[in-house]
C-alpha cells in the first residue's frame, strides 16, 4: 500500500516532551512509525515507550539518510532537543492522525521484508 507517507526519512521518536529520544532511518516512515506506536520493536523504543513521532526529514536516497541518522545519533542531547524545538515547538505527535484504527476497512501498514 503506497501512501504520501511512504518515503525515505530520518526521524526522531520520543516518549514525550523532553523524554527519551530514539533516532532512526527508514524507507517507509508510515509503516515504521506504526511499528513503534504498536510496540512492534522489542528493545529500546518499546522499553522506553518511544511512540511519538517528534521530527522527521525526507531524503531522496537511502545513501543520504543513513549518514544523517548516524550524525544525529552522535549529537549531544541538547542539539537533538533544539532540532525538535525548532521544527515542532509544541512537541506534537506528527503522526497523530495518520492511522484510521476505527475505520472497519483500514489495514495496518506493513514494511517490506
Amino acid at each position: 500500500m503506497g501512501t504520501h507517507r511512504t518515503f525515505i526519512a530520518t526521524y526522531i521518536m520520543g516518549s514525550g516532551r523532553n523524554g527519551t529520544l530514539y533516532t532512526g532511518m527508514t524507507s517507509n516512515l508510515f509503516a515504521r512509525v506504526w511499528k513503534h506506536k504498536t510496540h512492534g520493536f522489542p528493545g529500546f523504543t518499546d522499553d522506553h515507550d518511544c511512540t511519538r513521532l517528534l521530527w522527521f526529514e525526507r531524503h531522496a536516497w537511502v545513501v543520504e539518510a543513513i549518514p544523517r541518522e548516524k550524525r544525529i545519533k552522535k549529537w549531544l542531547r541538547d542539539w537533538k532537543l533544539a532540532l525538535i524545538e525548532r521544527e515542532n515547538p509544541q512537541w506534537l505527535d506528527l503522526a497523530a492522525d495518520w492511522y484510521l484504527e476505527n475505520d472497519p476497512n483500514w489495514v495496518p501498514p506493513e514494511e517490506p521484508d
